[in-house]
């Protein structure tokens, strides 16, 4: 006979079921608990509350810390975290400087100014213009090569000549000129090939990476750069013609936020047009020598040139509102100090202008900054502590970090060294006090011997140079 159920083994066995149906659930809730935790940036805390965590972590540890886990390297990356850097008020900026090194390669390094520690780029990528027949540079004259700059050594011409080496065809990004707006930095034109480049490349130091952006409309080699309302502006520079390299005066802006390029009106370089001779018209061509965005304006110094020789012709100041070229005040084009080229370095630091003057050694460099309403340049710093490093094409760099004057130089053990100006006690006295030009006033000489050999320059930061080029520098808030 059949087995009798009773009510007692029918209810036993219901709750055993419910006994197993229940700890299924509570193992499924571990497991969905558990997968989810795997899921997080940080196990047992929502995102939201690791991003804030990680929106306070300096972000020299940000290139480690990718490294633990793609979730971690996605969110380090993402726009949602700088984002949350800006609202929290720990953006930190940044010093990038360009080298060159052996074989003509460009390589960056940023300073992180808060731990001093130095951290590498990944390399430009390699760029060139369709392939040409081979010419060398014998259809190209000496003095259209040297006039562009000393980037390209005089001893790699002749090789060239000789057929021995195309100097242009192993420089890439040669003449290239660098830029920074929209908190990425912007490698623009050069010659590649021997042809001058329309190409820009953008570096996001968010996401570590180079990538391409719009093309310039000319191929531009040597322009002059500068940021105003949020826009970057190129500037004259040279292009390859049919008769060598021709000096440009066209400009362009280009848009980061709808990564377009608009044309601006041509520089008249008014002074170039009242030459006493078409001889000398001919012999002599203008060239910017440089650019800087200073009182909602563009300021462009200008020269002309028959390499070796340059003759400052004062420059010209683009207006946004009218759309339009200025002359620029005489003192401040006379007073421009100029490197080597013509070349004439600045840097705004506080809304004021500051440039170095190498004088007739850079034993005796001083820095100067522009009386806007005087017209005039004056001397607020003597006896830079730079080397006369007269094989160097580049002895110094300008950059403004954490609101003051930097200066980027080597030492006599060719380590590049960032010194750092406390110029504060300086620009705190009278403008009347600075000496115009030359001399620093009786006031300053006759101040307590205590002030007056007050250094004060200090390395604020180093690294190992050994035979690396400096070639440019910007400093980015990220």
């Amino acid at each position: 006979m059949g087995n009798v159920l009773s009510p007692n083994s029918s209810k036993t066995r219901w709750n055993h079921t419910s006994e197993n149906s229940q700890g299924e659930a509570r193992k499924r809730q571990r497991l969905s608990s558990s997968c989810e935790d795997n899921t997080r940036l940080i196990p047992s805390l929502p995102d939201e509350i690791s991003l804030q965590i990680l929106a306070r972590v300096p972000r020299i540890c940000y290139l480690n810390l990718k490294s633990v886990s793609h979730a971690w390297k996605e969110a380090l990356v993402s726009s949602e975290l700088f984002s949350l850097r800006k609202e929290l008020g720990t953006t930190e900026e940044w010093l990038y400087i360009l080298t060159r090194v052996k074989d003509d390669k460009l390589l960056w390094h940023a300073l992180d100014p808060l731990s001093r520690r130095w951290q590498r780029l990944p390399s430009m990528p390699n760029v060139s213009c369709e392939d040409e027949e081979k010419k060398g540079l014998a259809a190209l004259p000496l003095r259209m090569w040297s006039m562009v700059g000393s980037s390209i050594r005089i001893a790699d011409v002749i090789m060239s000549w000789l057929g021995r080496r195309d100097a242009l065809d192993r420089m890439p990004f040669c003449g290239c000129s660098i830029g920074a707006v929209g908190g990425c930095i912007y490698a623009l034109g050069g010659f590649s090939k021997a042809s001058a480049m329309k190409s820009v490349w953008r570096y996001d130091p968010v996401k570590n990476t180079w990538m391409e952006a719009s093309p310039m409309s000319v191929g531009r080699a040597y322009c002059k750069t500068g940021v105003l309302n949020d826009k970057l502006y190129v500037v004259g520079g040279v292009t390859r013609g049919r008769g060598g390299l021709n000096p440009l005066q066209s400009a362009e802006v280009y848009d980061p936020h709808t990564c377009t390029w608009s044309q601006l009106p041509s520089m008249p370089f008014a002074k170039a047009q009242v030459l006493p001779t078409a001889f000398l018209a001919d012999l002599l061509k203008p060239i910017a020598t440089g650019m800087t965005s200073y009182r909602g304006r563009l300021f462009v110094p200008q020269s002309l040139y028959c390499w070796p020789f340059f003759v400052d012709v004062g420059g010209e100041i683009y207006d946004p509102n009218n759309d339009s070229w200025l002359d620029m005040p005489v003192g401040m084009g006379e007073g421009w100090p100029a490197r080597q080229a013509g070349t004439k370095l600045s840097v705004i630091v506080n809304d004021d202008l500051y440039a170095l003057d190498p004088s007739s050694s850079l034993d005796s460099a001083k820095i100067k900054v522009y009386d806007y309403e005087g017209d005039t340049w004056k001397v607020v710093a003597g006896d830079v502590p730079i080397h006369d490093f007269t094989d160097s094409e580049s002895p110094y760099l300008l950059a403004s970090l954490l609101g003051k004057l930097h200066v980027i130089t080597k030492d006599a053990n060719h380590n590049i060294i960032v010194l750092q100006a406390d110029l504060q006690n300086d620009l705190a006295s009278p403008r009347s006090s600075l000496s115009p030009d030359h001399s620093l006033t009786e006031t300053t000489e006759s101040s307590s011997a205590a002030e007056s050999d007050r250094d004060i320059w200090q390395v604020f930061a180093s690294r190992s140079g050994r035979s690396a080029e400096l070639v440019s520098c910007h400093s980015l808030k990220v």
